[in-house]
């Protein structure tokens, strides 16, 4: 499993890496009269950040029931989006192999039951 994950995180990576080449390839080819919308754009959403009056929280003050409750949802999501799930084949194979162990062990501890049970008829003299 740990090759698959590898895998995958490679592939990735490799799409990431053919991504940022295409654009920068295309900011390269790009004229010049974009660029300049670019800037103006940028100037335009640097006036209006300056414009709006930062909101300063508390850092002391704790989020309410509501907001607990939000974020810990948030936390959860974001954590079931990590998730890696087996696979049909891996369900499978995991599947028997808990089932053959439970078996086993259950005939260990029958054994181990059935010859305590035993010594202790054999020392006490109870049945017989």
């Amino acid at each position: 499993m740990a090759n698959k994950d590898r895998n995958k995180r490679s592939a990735r990576k490799a799409r990431a890496e053919e991504r940022a080449r295409v654009e920068a390839a295309q900011a390269a080819s790009a004229p010049a009269s974009t660029k300049k919308a670019d800037d103006k754009a940028a100037k335009k959403s640097e006036k209006q950040a300056e414009k709006m009056p930062e909101k300063k929280a508390d850092p002391n003050k704790k989020p309410g029931l509501f907001g607990r409750l939000r974020n810990y949802l948030g936390d959860v999501r974001s954590e079931m989006r990590r998730v890696v799930w087996p696979s049909r084949e891996e369900l499978k194979t995991y599947s028997v192999a808990i089932i053959i162990m439970l078996i086993v062990f259950g005939l260990v501890i029958w054994l181990v039951d059935s010859g305590v049970v035993a010594a202790l008829i054999a020392f006490t003299g109870l049945r017989g």
